[in-house]
């Protein structure tokens, strides 16, 4: 069974999140975020027509960033992606509402790297 519906973002840790929506807005010339939200410590670009945004998101006070980059994939159902996958032995964190935005979750591959999934947020 395919749970997985190809990449949604790949989200990048900084730790200035002004400085970095200056460098991907105008430097790298992607223009205005699709979602400007620094209070969750999250800004997202468009990437182009062909799929895939680029999200910056803030590294937590004091601490280098440290997840690097992370894939981020849509699924259909986020809470039932994380049971599925729990199923087949992959450590998963629990989803989390962003409401109006996004239900994510963490799961990590055998190494410990991070990966993410998310679906549309349940209606409120």
């Amino acid at each position: 069974m395919t749970i997985f519906q190809g990449i949604n973002v790949v989200s990048v840790s900084v730790d200035d999140l002004d400085t970095a929506r200056i460098f991907y807005r105008d430097t790298l010339g992607l223009g205005a975020p699709v979602y400007d939200l620094p209070e969750a410590g999250w800004i997202e670009f468009s990437a182009g027509a062909q799929g895939g945004n680029i999200a910056l998101t803030r590294a937590e006070a004091g601490r280098r960033p440290d997840f690097g980059t992370t894939i981020v994939l849509n699924v259909e159902d986020c809470r039932a992606a994380v049971e599925e996958l729990r199923g087949r032995g992959v450590r998963c964190d629990d989803a989390q509402d962003f409401p109006g935005f996004v239900t994510f979750a963490s799961f990590y591959d055998p190494f410990g790297n991070r990966l993410q999934m998310c679906s549309p947020a349940p209606e409120a």
